[in-house]
């Protein structure tokens, strides 16, 4: 979903778009083209079993992603796929164009070790080379082209998963280099999703409500008990280098939310005057809501005497028992402050999130170790916008947490740091060069994350400043 910094740009909060002064996002979903791996790392699980098991496996989640890639840039015109909707996010056509050629150096060139098809348009689609503001200047594909480009891309890639040996370097053990193909275009359609978010103009995209739930009965926050648990993951075979290595962490007791904040909540602390009392941000969220005047959520706007919201060109009130979403990092942090309660560890979230304290182990998921399904997570756009809170009590963790996988992105406190025993895989610019105190880890995944792209282990990070994701949060407390 995010990439490397661009320049600052700030646009009009007061017409609903972005009004952050801020660079281009950040984050764990850019390829930048193949390198020499700087070390392997461990995959296991899937490398026991057959190459007919992995190549379903990895032929399922590339036919998954291409079907969601031509809803996102089908269901709009030409004109609208060249159209620069936001100075933060690049031209859908771009996406589009990039998804095949990430797809064509990792796939049939480093791992087939084929010819170049269009070794010209390298330097086009290198996100590090161009941020998304200067895209729409670039000598880009036209829609047509790109369609074209990719489908000839992905017909030679299928031919490669049905005939080259999956196993004889890290590229290719359990099919590794195709599942992070995978994830990389999934985590563009959730970057094209966010793209159609900020277009101005009629829906364009269409999907069922999601499953009512309900907090009734429902403890308000849940008490995580002090001791040991394992955070990350060595085995999991398309796990990213930041989600490795498995290790071990101690925790103190410490209690956390039993479902995301919501919007009610979220507007309590606006009626207290939370956006105007300078106690409780932050000094540099502080500066950015005064200099931008900000006073509600992205695409909030009051009117009416009501809150009502901007989602996906349809504006409709507010939805009282939904999780929050479009806020910073600082909006997170100022809530939880008012509210007399902190954001989580990305430590807390991830032991909230996987630790069994019957069994002492770490779990994929909360659920368990099986795969999502639509009962336990919402997930892969299946549908528009989050799941009221409650939902989803298959999805409950041993402690009876809830929503922590799907819904929302879930801002933690902690800045994006590598593990213990890291090491950058298949190359620095991955991850590496993104870790420090800039950015903020955030955990879960969203609506819009397929759930390849999404498990107890993965950690996305971004700009404390970044609103336009899909973003909310939980809050926790010492005991």
């Amino acid at each position: 979903m995010n990439e490397p910094h661009d320049s600052p740009v700030a646009t009009d909060e007061v017409s609903g778009e972005l009004s952050d002064d801020v660079s281009e996002a950040s984050g764990p979903t850019q390829l930048s083209g193949p390198t020499q791996p700087s070390g392997p790392t461990q995959v296991s699980g899937l490398t026991q079993v057959s190459d007919a098991v992995l190549r379903h496996r990895a032929l399922e989640a590339l036919t998954t992603a291409r079907a969601r890639t031509a809803l996102l840039t089908g269901c709009v015109d030409d004109n609208e796929l060249t159209a620069q909707h936001s100075p933060l996010m690049s031209p859908l056509v771009w996406d589009l164009a990039h998804i095949g050629n990430q797809e064509e150096q990792w796939l049939l060139r480093a791992v087939a070790g084929r010819e170049a098809i269009r070794p010209e348009i390298d330097s086009v689609y290198d996100a590090f080379e161009h941020p998304r503001a200067a895209r729409p200047t670039l000598p880009l594909l036209s829609p047509a082209e790109s369609r074209a480009y990719a489908s000839d891309v992905r017909g030679r890639v299928l031919d490669v998963l049905d005939r080259h040996p999956l196993h004889g370097g890290p590229l290719l053990d359990a099919a590794f280099a195709f599942g992070m193909i995978a994830q990389h275009e999934q985590q563009h359609d959730e970057t094209m999703l966010i793209t159609h978010q900020l277009r101005r103009g009629p829906a364009a995209l269409d999907a069922p409500e999601p499953p009512r739930g309900s907090t009734v009965g429902l403890p308000a926050e849940v008490l995580v008990p002090a001791g040991p648990f394992t955070m990350g993951t060595s085995t999991e075979p398309w796990a990213l280098d930041n989600e490795r290595p498995a290790h071990h962490r101690h925790l103190p007791a410490y209690f956390i939310d039993a479902t995301p904040v919501t919007n009610a909540a979220f507007q309590a602390f606006m009626a207290d005057g939370g956006y105007t009392d300078e106690r409780w941000w932050a000094p540099d969220g502080w500066d950015q809501i005064r200099r931008h005047g900000i006073g509600a959520p992205l695409f909030w706007r009051h009117e009416g005497g009501q809150w009502l919201r901007r989602r996906f060109g349809v504006t409709e009130p507010v939805p009282q028992d939904e999780p929050v979403l479009h806020v910073s990092w600082y909006e997170a942090d100022a809530y939880a402050r008012w509210a007399g309660r902190r954001l989580p560890t990305e430590a807390e979230w991830e032991k909230a999130a996987r630790h069994d304290p019957a069994s002492g182990r770490s779990r994929r998921y909360p659920w368990g170790d099986e795969d999502p399904t639509p009962d336990r997570a919402n997930l892969g756009q299946r549908h528009l916008r989050p799941a009221s809170a409650g939902a989803y009590p298959e999805g409950a963790s041993p402690l009876g947490v809830r929503q922590l996988i799907g819904d929302v992105w879930e801002w933690t406190s902690s800045d994006f740091l590598p593990y213990p025993g890291f090491a950058a895989f298949p190359y620095r610019e991955y991850s590496e060069v993104f870790f420090g105190p800039e950015h903020k880890v955030l955990r879960g995944g969203s609506f819009a994350v397929d759930p390849v792209a999404c498990r107890g282990t993965f950690r996305n990070w971004d700009l404390p400043v970044r609103r336009q994701i899909f973003s909310g949060f939980r809050t926790a407390r010492d005991v």
